[in-house]
């Protein structure tokens, strides 16, 4: 596997890159303040996603860290895998969004998607490949059947 960038740490990035955006280049307000607490919904949601899935790993008894999909015992294909072969990233874009919509300016929406650029390309390929040689015909038949993000 390429990436050695845990994706919790390139969400923190980008929600920093956000963050500066917000603060040096706001562009302009979408999202009244009045309205910013309105994030904490798809943020919530997105870190119960998170959380969701890890114990859906857990319950497998199979590796949780990113980093090392070829450790993986089990492929998890049911709960929220049933829906995304990613749910824990979707949940982490889900968090960003949240994120984007609290700080109100229109800056911040760059990110969430250079951050789905960044996981797909640094981190869902890399595991792909690693799952593919892994469990073989048992993932190209999960492949065909969930979709990578939603």
């Amino acid at each position: 596997m390429q990436n050695r960038i845990p994706p919790p740490l390139l969400a923190l990035l980008a929600a920093i890159a956000m963050w500066a955006l917000d603060h040096w280049w706001p562009a302009t307000t979408l999202i009244p303040a009045s309205y910013a607490r309105v994030g904490l919904l798809p943020a919530a949601m997105g870190v119960a996603i998170v959380l969701t899935a890890m114990r859906l790993f857990r319950r497998a008894g199979t590796t949780i860290s990113p980093l090392s999909p070829q450790n993986s015992s089990h492929l998890v294909t049911t709960g929220l895998f049933s829906r995304s072969r990613n749910p824990m990233y979707v949940g982490l874009t889900c968090v960003l969004v949240g994120y984007a919509i609290g700080l109100g300016t229109a800056s911040p929406w760059l990110m969430p998607p250079v951050f789905l650029a960044a996981i797909t390309w640094l981190q869902i390929f890399p595991e792909e490949r690693a799952l593919r040689h892994l469990f073989g015909e048992e993932y190209d038949a999960y492949c065909r059947k969930v979709r990578r993000w939603l």
